[in-house]
């Protein structure tokens, strides 16, 4: 099931438009397929006989297939009608890895960003070198009993890894994770010895940013502020499709925006910063501490709003004032077309979107329409969508290998 490395060389000199040109026709094919070769040429501004070149090669790829049985005569016109094309959403598949606090996710998706597989690995409280060991120990195995499972068959391209904190995406290190305890951590350097697949490691904010843009909302692909909100306060910013990495490892620093009236201190020692504020370490000890739940655990939370608890629920819309406030903070500076919010309960529940939408409206100096602001659309699948994002970015901006 080990996959190539793609497009890690520098281009050729004069490659470079075939490469673009490709990736053009298979973000077309994403975007519109099943489309025939025509519809390609129409909607991308090609030429014909630049779309047919493009698709040979991605055909032999295997990440565009033909659908004859959907092929359909155009009226008035003579000969055979085009075969249309599609993403091959059933010979590749992209592996994942998302290193969170409480557990970590594993996952296997299709060119689609479909979940062909996720599973959810208990970090036991481990911290540091511990939660890597194990990790490295596991991935493997769980990569081999994929190739018996849901995605017998299917030859993997690549594994993603992404986690919260500074991550340097060009070295493959984390840089920084406070609560994991990692410090330049070289994660792609040991994946990639543990498993033999070619890794792409990014922060989880940018990565959930790149699968929006990708399968998400149209309007990401103008300009979009992506907040994650969980153990990790991480914020990240796309502009024209393309996710802003900055220099060297942070989009910048969205968890230490300062939170009116926040009395909580921070790991820089500062306090009153929304990583702290926010953060879902901050929330569940609030319910501990309330009686609302016996331990510090999403699901028994969310059990308890879902019962109708009422100090749960007074928790979470404390937590989505919160968090309002910071969105409108980031919407007045950046002013982005959409704005995606990554937290717990406002997938979960409009009503606390809602919440969040209310602050945002009430806050924001630009007034801006509180219909911007989404709930990231992927669900309990978003740690799995999040940690292939990676290697699936880098497979539809540079399809062709051997660059």
């Amino acid at each position: 099931m080990n996959g190539t490395v793609r497009g890690t060389a520098a281009p050729r000199a004069g490659d470079d438009r075939r490469e673009a040109n490709a990736a053009t026709v298979l973000r077309a094919v994403l975007d519109h397929g099943p489309v025939a070769r025509s519809g390609v040429s129409r909607l991308t501004g090609l030429s014909p006989a630049a779309v047919s070149r493009q698709t040979v090669d991605l055909l032999r790829l295997e990440l565009l297939v033909e659908r004859p049985e959907l092929a359909v005569a155009a009226p008035g016109v003579r000969g055979r009608p085009q075969l249309p094309l599609d993403i091959d959403d059933r010979r590749l598949a992209v592996a994942g890895l998302h290193v969170g606090l409480p557990y970590s996710t594993f996952a296997l998706l299709d060119l689609r960003g479909r979940v062909l597989v996720r599973q959810e690995l208990p970090n036991g409280g481990r911290r540091g070198r511990a939660v890597l060991k194990a990790l490295l120990e596991r991935v493997p195995r769980l990569l081999a009993a994929a190739a018996t499972g849901p995605a017998a068959g299917r030859r993997v391209l690549g594994l993603g890894a992404v986690t919260g904190g500074a991550v340097d995406a060009e070295r493959g290190m984390t840089v920084r994770h406070e609560p994991l305890g990692w410090r330049e951590v070289p994660l792609r350097e040991l994946l990639e010895r543990a498993t033999g697949l070619p890794v792409r490691v990014d922060n989880h904010a940018r990565a959930l940013a790149a699968a929006e843009v990708l399968f998400g909302d149209p309007a990401a692909r103008r300009s979009m502020v992506q907040l994650f909100v969980g153990h990790v306060v991480d914020a990240s910013i796309s502009v024209a499709g393309t996710v802003h990495q900055g220099p060297p490892s942070v989009t910048g620093d969205g968890g230490h925006l300062p939170v009116p009236g926040s009395s909580a201190r921070c790991h820089c020692g500062r306090r009153g910063c929304l990583s702290v504020a926010a953060s879902d370490d901050t929330l569940f000890a609030a319910a501990v501490e309330q009686g609302v739940i016996a331990r510090p655990d999403r699901q028994l939370l969310l059990a308890a709003v879902r019962a109708g608890d009422p100090r749960a629920d007074a928790l979470v819309r404390e937590r989505a004032v919160v968090v309002g406030g910071a969105l409108a903070l980031l919407a007045d500076v950046v002013n982005p077309d959409l704005l995606v919010l990554t937290e717990t309960f406002s997938v979960a529940d409009p009503a606390y979107l809602a919440a969040v939408r209310e602050e945002f409206a009430l806050r924001s100096h630009l007034h801006r329409d509180a219909s911007l602001l989404v709930a990231q659309r992927f669900g309990a699948d978003a740690l799995a969508v999040a940690a292939c994002a990676p290697v699936l970015g880098e497979l539809y901006a540079r399809p062709l290998p051997g660059f």
